[in-house]
């Protein structure tokens, strides 16, 4: 049975569909203290798939309660599903006397569940927080389904360490080229971005990463590539988080489309991954 959180209702419910499990009703109840209590009243399965991206806190604390009452209705098995991870990239302690924190995350969420699915995360050695298997699953092939047809596309990624997510974006399109961006630092305050290779006069442009926080390193590079006459500028990725005014500052920075899954459920979510995620279940 697939148990859904708040913040994963859509992927919850298409996850649902491409698995042919019944999807469960899920109560929640605020208290005038602040806390609150999530309950699945009707649940009647031996294994539990519990969907939730962890985008805030609360999303966090109701991963746990949703694996706890699932246990408590009489699930054998609990599958854990984390679309977005949050604090994914707090991966290691960057000052002394700070912790890492998605381990101490991931080491609470494994104390409720068998099993843990996670969607393209910032770094593939967060699996080994884990004290249960974790299974990651590679969602940017499915970023390349909603593009428009492109002229001459590039596909560029915002730093090396991301290429391969572009190339994977670009071979899953089936034309195109690949590159990134280097950054050259000529004061404390002046970064000159560029494409590494390739020119892009008049060629269309998909930037490509696996999260969107605040859009400002995207923002920035599309600035850099108006200049150099780039024709038109899309932006994908798995996770749009797009906080704040994000969505604001690429439209700005003259963004035409931005594509993401339903990791993050926004109004930029324009594809799931949903059969992914089924098949990792599968496996």
């Amino acid at each position: 049975m697939i148990v859904s959180a708040s913040t994963s209702q859509s992927l919850a419910s298409a996850l649902a569909a491409e698995t042919g499990e019944p999807l469960a009703a899920t109560a929640v109840e605020r208290f005038p203290d602040g806390e609150f209590q999530v309950s699945v009243p009707d649940f009647d399965a031996q294994r539990a798939v519990v969907v939730c991206a962890t985008t805030t806190a609360d999303a966090h604390l109701e991963a746990l309660q949703l694996q706890d009452a699932v246990r408590e209705a009489g699930a054998e098995e609990v599958v854990t599903v984390i679309p977005y991870l949050g604090y994914a990239r707090q991966d290691k302690a960057f000052e002394p006397g700070q912790p890492v924190s998605v381990r101490a995350i991931a080491r609470a969420l494994s104390t409720g569940t068998d099993r843990v699915v996670t969607v393209t995360p910032h770094e593939e050695s967060v699996r080994e927080f884990f004290d249960v298997p974790c299974t990651t699953v590679d969602a940017a092939g499915v970023l390349a389904d909603p593009l428009p047809d492109l002229h001459d596309p590039v596909f560029v990624a915002p730093d090396a360490g991301a290429t391969d997510l572009a190339a994977t974006v670009q071979d899953a399109y089936g034309e195109g080229a690949v590159d990134h961006f280097e950054k050259t630092r000529h004061s404390s305050t002046e970064v000159e971005l560029e494409p590494h290779e390739s020119a892009i006069a008049d060629r269309d442009v998909v930037l490509v990463d696996d999260i969107i926080a605040t859009g400002s390193t995207m923002a920035g590079a599309v600035a850099h590539l108006q200049e150099g006459g780039v024709g038109r500028v899309f932006v994908t990725c798995v996770h749009p988080v797009l906080a704040g005014t994000a969505r604001l500052r690429l439209a700005r920075a003259g963004v035409e489309a931005v594509y993401g899954t339903d990791t993050v459920e926004r109004a930029e979510t324009t594809v799931s991954v949903a059969p992914a995620l089924a098949d990792a279940l599968d496996g």
